[in-house]
């Protein structure tokens, strides 16, 4: 159920028409956004909002989900009034919200808004975000985790009638003690390790972190995976109940790494994996290219028809070996795959006590990525390489 929150409140303070909104992860900053852009909506005839992003899928996944939580929590809703076609919603007094990405050009320099939301803006460039506002009338909301500093920093926050709002996860009362036990747990990580210090940082406390020795920092965004690849096979690494579990779909084009993510949540079962490849449209003996520390887990899905499935090859220093033969090729990523974007800009090395990055990544962000790994030491370097032995 809804719930208005410390975050609503400080949002709803901030009198400056550019309000920047810093936070650490589960702070609220969307819910406390939206439910504001919403009764402004029901109380204002004829108001204009867009609702903006850097993806489509990010959309759906994010504001969009969190805007019809909203809605029917707060017994707003109405079908009729939402088009999910345009992805906007009309309220009955002419006013409306729409979502939209910014890799729509004609919607950047297209029609003007009175109120101007951007989600996790420090994924736009500062180009966007300036086409945008110069066709803005009223309010700018820009939200986003301080992982580093940029424009929002150095370009806006600089510019009159701008204010800065830092909130954090303490702010958010709607959070779920679970959440809660979790993020004290990293408290504590941060007392003896860089990486989870400088986590704590920007994810805790709301602060500007770093993001030096991010293992990927150059990713592609595409907006399918092609068809003409000179193969293709999946990753599986498996979790449960504190970790997902991840089948990427890898796939190898002119020397290109092409990825999709297919499945990633927690919760599931062996048989729920079998059931969603199925859904997702598996064959018997396409490739999998399981996690060879679950051997039980990799026989159970054998016995459920998946032939196709074996365990990765692991050797001395595999992982390093796997994620230097990534780098080693461009590594394009559809739009949809939210959750293994957010790994590839995540995943680091980890540094030690005097804060020097070392040839070890961080235990974190990777479960995508491990899948992925899988894929590429099996197709990319077993045939050629006597790296990869079997454990």
């Amino acid at each position: 159920m809804f719930q208005r929150t410390t975050t609503i409140n400080k949002i709803l303070a901030i009198e400056a028409r550019k309000k920047v909104i810093q936070g650490g992860t589960s702070a609220g900053k969307t819910f406390g956004i939206l439910p504001i852009l919403i009764d402004k909506a029901c109380k204002t005839p004829n108001l204009e909002i867009s609702v903006v992003s850097e993806t489509i899928p990010h959309l759906r996944r994010g504001a969009l989900k969190d805007f019809l939580k909203i809605m029917v929590w707060t017994n707003r809703y109405i079908d009729s009034h939402y088009n999910k076609s345009l992805l906007t919603y009309r309220f009955a007094n002419g006013s409306y919200i729409e979502f939209f990405s910014a890799e729509q050009e004609e919607k950047l320099r297209g029609a003007r808004r009175n109120i101007l939301y951007i989600n996790e803006c420090n994924n736009l460039p500062f180009e966007a975000y300036h086409q945008l506002a110069i066709r803005t009338s009223h309010d700018i909301y820009l939200d986003f985790n301080p992982t580093n500093e940029f424009w929002a920093h150095t370009e806006v926050l600089n510019e009159p009638d701008s204010e800065h709002l830092i909130v954090t996860y303490m702010d958010n009362e709607a959070l779920p003690p679970n959440v809660i036990g979790e993020m004290e747990v990293a408290k504590k990580k941060a007392e003896t390790s860089d990486y989870w210090r400088n986590w704590w940082r920007v994810y805790g406390l709301g602060l500007i972190g770093t993001l030096d020795g991010v293992i990927f920092p150059d990713i592609n965004l595409v907006d399918e995976f092609p068809t003409d690849f000179k193969w293709v096979a999946y990753g599986q690494d498996f979790g449960f109940t504190n970790d997902p579990s991840a089948l990427i779909k890898v796939g190898f084009v002119n020397g290109e790494i092409w990825l999709q993510e297919m499945i990633y949540a927690k919760g599931l079962t062996n048989q729920d994996l079998s059931r969603k490849y199925k859904e997702i449209g598996i064959k018997p003996l396409d490739e999998i290219f399981a996690d060879s520390a679950e051997p039980k887990s990799i026989e159970e899905l054998k016995r459920e028809g998946w032939r196709g499935i074996k365990p990765t090859l692991k050797g001395k220093d595999s992982v390093n070996t796997g994620i230097g033969l990534m780098q080693s090729h461009k590594i394009n990523i559809t739009k949809d795959s939210v959750n293994l974007i957010k790994e590839f800009r995540n995943y680091q090395w980890e540094k030690d006590n005097d804060g020097k990055t070392t040839n070890k990544p961080i235990d974190d962000y990777n479960h995508g990525i491990d899948a992925v790994r899988y894929a590429c030491l099996m197709k990319i370097l077993k045939k050629k390489s006597s790296v990869v032995s079997s454990l």
